[in-house]
């Protein structure tokens, strides 16, 4: 895993990535500020009303203001996700060829199919996030179950998104997958790092790129 972490590190701050990473934050910002602008009275509302049977009065006094921050700051997260999953295709192919000259494509990922899976992802995401709300608070432990929510945006997108460009049998791509939740874990680090958290589901992607072509005969 180390190695693929450094070889991975390297490609995220190469400079055909970091423009594309340039392209989607000002896109993500754009589209999560519109979304916020739009949303903002009914989230503020449902957020009042989810802490109001919460005994904690701390909670419904200063943590709704921290809620109310953390859900616009996932919106651009989320936003970020699904850009991502759009139009990181012809990246991964050169980063790929770059590395393996032998890879090869046999297409690209559904525009639908992305879309989907995105709205199936966020969905199981805010549900656990709102269900896990009160165990947030927890030192240490809301940290970390914060981590994994964040990892569950961009798993099946990843294994996806990577898996529809390149010919591999599948079930090696199945066999490749049981570690992709360890990777969203480790590319959903940078959410923790504002601004940084733009680097998060193209990192996954690039991850599970070398992750799967790491012992194959391709290069």
């Amino acid at each position: 895993m180390r190695g693929l972490i450094t070889k991975s590190t390297r490609d995220i701050l190469s400079p055909m990535v970091l423009k594309f990473i340039l392209k989607l934050t000002i896109s993500s910002m754009l589209i999560a500020t519109a979304l916020v602008w739009l949303l903002w009275g009914s989230l503020t509302s449902f957020v009042v009303s989810y802490l109001s049977w919460i005994p904690w009065e701390w909670l419904q006094t200063s943590g709704a203001t921290i809620i109310n921050l953390l859900i616009v700051y996932i919106l651009f997260i989320i936003t970020v996700s699904l850009l991502t999953s759009l139009f990181s295709d012809k990246l991964l192919i050169k980063l790929a060829q770059k590395h393996y000259p032998n890879a090869k494509v046999i297409g690209e990922a559904r525009v639908s199919t992305s879309i989907i899976l995105s709205l199936k992802t966020t969905a199981i995401f805010a549900l656990l996030f709102v269900l896990a709300i009160p165990l947030l608070f927890i030192p240490i432990l809301g940290q970390l179950i914060m981590l994994y929510l964040w990892s569950i945006l961009i798993k099946e997108p990843t294994i996806y998104d990577v898996s529809s460009l390149f010919m591999f049998e599948k079930k090696y791509y199945k066999k490749k997958s049981k570690k992709a939740t360890a990777i969203a874990m480790i590319a959903s680090l940078f959410n923790y790092i504002p601004l940084l958290n733009v680097f998060a589901p193209l990192y996954a992607q690039i991850l599970f790129l070398h992750h799967i072509f790491n012992d194959r005969e391709v290069s």
